[in-house]
């Protein structure tokens, strides 16, 4: 009998161990799928905390940490607020019910086009001022509210997104968001706006580029935008994942409900590959963070749609995705092809294919491109044939000093019946605190006859000449 006590004695003491030690590290998971290792987490035991606001001083000379949590001596009590990863920014609370967290990006930008012709002649012969911008601008502001409520797996997103390089147009500030259930690791079902999947930076990697929220014009000329809808995604074995997603159109912002069709016609699906090292950076690119084993990605999107021209969203916008043709025009301009030709309605097309390689903090990333223009209708739309456009985009990239200087180049083509323009770019990027919250970029962008732009991009439609960039951006 005593032997029996006391074994059922040391059963008890081991397991209420293991149970403490599990309590103590529970608020070391984000959010399902997402934890952290001990050597990433800080316990701000020392620092000095008002018990009302909760405010505390981090050491930003610190590079190591990317986890922060608020715990006092003594508590182990699970923290309400106070953690900060740059994936996920400020946990603002945290309990039974559900979980806030706050995320902020922001960038500040000296630009200088001056290196731009000062016109533009499209393929049809007709000429166009371009405007040779230098300037500095804070550019975007975009502040994030995320977590889960009643459990875990119900998540929700919501978001204020202001281009101030567009202040005066109507459109210049956006409220969005979406919401999203997790059945299991397969399945995620969301509804609400979300960026169509039809290329790798529409996947949900930004900020993690080598340019600072600017795509090579191939990518930009392709790719489709954001939108409302619904989307199914998830894992179908470790390292293959897909994601499938019906849209009202190609772009939704800046758009109202009135001036959509009412056909649900437009879908994109795409399906990933990492074969190595079953990861790849949630598909951003260069190698930050120095995979010592060879981390590879192979991946293919379709998208189709069925685009009207009163969905499409004014040239002047921020987001401004449209069909165009190679030489920069809007296919739904009125007499574009010729007197009484005007297209009400094309279905558009386009398959994506990228490939990526990191490996030590090198990197190489490229894509191809195919897209269709068809299904024309409206006035004269008869005499019109299928517009066919395909391209390529190539970037590569080097850390030269661990996890504080990298370096980048590459460059994009685009073939069509009524241009060829290309683009070429090298740059930097300087991360002072050694993580990607924060850094300075800087850039030069040759391009040639760009078919693509805006003015929160720092190329314009028709551009040939250079451009150079100094960004200072903020994720936090």
């Amino acid at each position: 009998m005593r032997r029996i006590m006391l074994l059922l004695l040391v059963h008890f003491t081991i397991f209420t161990s293991i149970k403490a030690q599990g309590d103590t590290n529970h608020d070391k998971t984000v959010s399902p799928g997402n934890t952290y290792p001990e050597e990433s987490v800080v316990t701000l035991q020392s620092t000095p905390v008002n018990p009302e606001s909760g405010i505390i001083e981090i050491n930003r000379d610190s590079s190591k940490p990317t986890v922060f949590k608020l715990k006092q001596q003594g508590d182990t009590t699970q923290p309400k607020f106070g953690r900060y990863t740059v994936e996920e920014g400020f946990t603002v609370v945290q309990n039974s019910m559900g979980v806030l967290r706050l995320k902020l990006y922001t960038y500040a930008r000296y630009i200088n086009q001056k290196g731009f012709d000062p016109a533009y002649t499209d393929a049809f012969g007709r000429m166009s001022e371009i405007k040779q911008r230098q300037d500095i601008q804070l550019c975007q502001v975009q502040l994030t509210m995320s977590g889960w409520v009643f459990t875990p797996k119900f998540r929700y997103l919501g978001y204020v997104w202001s281009a101030n390089t567009s202040q005066g147009e109507l459109n210049q500030v956006v409220l969005a968001g979406n919401l999203n259930y997790d059945f299991n690791r397969h399945f995620t079902f969301g509804v609400g706006i979300q960026a169509l999947p039809g290329v790798r930076t529409t996947e949900g990697n930004f900020p993690f580029w080598l340019p600072v929220d600017n795509r090579l014009i191939a990518d930009e000329f392709f790719r489709p935008s954001y939108t409302s809808g619904i989307w199914l995604k998830g894992e179908i074995v470790k390292g293959l994942n897909y994601h499938a997603m019906l849209g009202n159109n190609l772009n939704q912002f800046g758009i109202s409900a009135d001036q959509l069709d009412n056909k649900l016609k437009t879908i994109a699906t795409a399906l990933m590959w990492m074969p190595t090292t079953k990861e790849f950076d949630n598909g951003g690119y260069g190698d930050f963070n120095m995979h010592q084993k060879l981390a590879t990605r192979l991946a293919v999107h379709y998208t189709s749609s069925l685009e009207n021209r009163t969905s499409q969203p004014k040239v002047t916008m921020f987001e401004n995705t449209q069909l165009r043709l190679s030489d920069g025009n809007v296919i739904f301009e009125p007499g574009l092809f010729g007197t009484g030709i005007s297209i009400e309605d094309a279905r558009y097309q386009m398959v994506s294919l990228d490939a990526g390689v990191k490996y030590k903090g090198f990197s190489l990333d490229a894509g191809f491109y195919q897209r269709w223009l068809n299904g024309f209708r409206g006035s004269g739309t008869e005499s019109l044939k299928m517009i066919k456009n395909n391209g390529f985009a190539a970037i590569g990239s080097a850390m030269i000093v661990k996890k504080m200087l990298q370096v980048y180049t590459g460059g994009s083509k685009i073939f069509g019946e009524y241009g060829n323009p290309w683009d070429y770019r090298i740059g930097a990027n300087y991360y002072p605190w050694k993580n990607q919250a924060a850094w300075f970029n800087t850039e030069y962008i040759y391009l040639r006859k760009s078919p693509v732009g805006n003015s929160s991009l720092p190329y314009v439609v028709g551009a040939n000449g250079g451009v150079f960039l100094i960004t200072f951006f903020l994720y936090l």
